[in-house]
């Protein structure tokens, strides 16, 4: 296989599975849409986190609420809780790591708020101990996975939100990810704003 071919079939693959989430997906992206939009004109905020790349994704979720999409809007109100590494160092240095996510939502979290967790496998003892938290607060779970949903999946309620990317690689999920922050983001652009173009 040459270099180009083998960059050729990193495409094909991403937009076949992308293709693929397309209607496994839509619905309980407009679920989460519904519910993050509900809180924010409550006036309660969304609290996001992950860990790796898929910190990096809650970030920039984060910038697409407090910033703007693709139209211009007021801000709105999102922490990602990954972002603030005095805060995470000091957590992770004097308890343990896993509680780095949930010690900041028992702290910042109030009933009504929702919390994106974002995790490739699903497996991650702070994810799980941040979804915990969220419940315990009375906080709306929204949770994307990758592959099976790992344990994640035996720790969401029966009202909380799951958008699996059924996937293998990391790669692929982190891909499917940015796509479903987008979708998510449009549609809650759409239910604010009315837009239905």
């Amino acid at each position: 296989m040459t270099l180009q071919s083998r960059i050729s079939t990193h495409f094909e693959e991403s937009g076949q599975l992308k293709l693929e989430l397309a209607g496994l997906l839509a619905a309980p992206i407009a679920n989460a849409a519904e519910i993050i939009v509900e809180a924010l004109l409550k006036e309660q905020k969304i609290l996001v986190c992950g860990n790796g790349g898929s910190a990096a994704s809650a970030q920039y979720f984060a910038s697409l609420m407090l910033n703007r999409f693709e139209m211009e809007r007021p801000g709105l109100a999102a922490i990602a809780l990954n972002a603030d590494n005095t805060t995470l160092t000091s957590i992770a240095d004097e308890n343990h790591f896993e509680q780095v996510f949930s010690k900041q939502i028992s702290a910042l979290g109030m009933e009504g708020d929702a919390l994106l967790v974002i995790s490739t496998r699903g497996t991650s003892a702070n994810i799980i101990k941040a979804i915990s938290a969220a419940q315990e607060r009375g906080l709306h779970v929204i949770a994307m996975t990758g592959g099976d949903g790992g344990k994640v999946i035996e720790t969401l309620g029966e009202h909380d939100i799951h958008i699996g990317v059924p996937h293998d690689s990391a790669s692929r999920i982190q891909e499917a990810f940015v796509l479903i922050l987008h979708c998510l983001c449009d549609a809650i652009d759409c239910l604010l704003l009315g837009v239905n173009e």
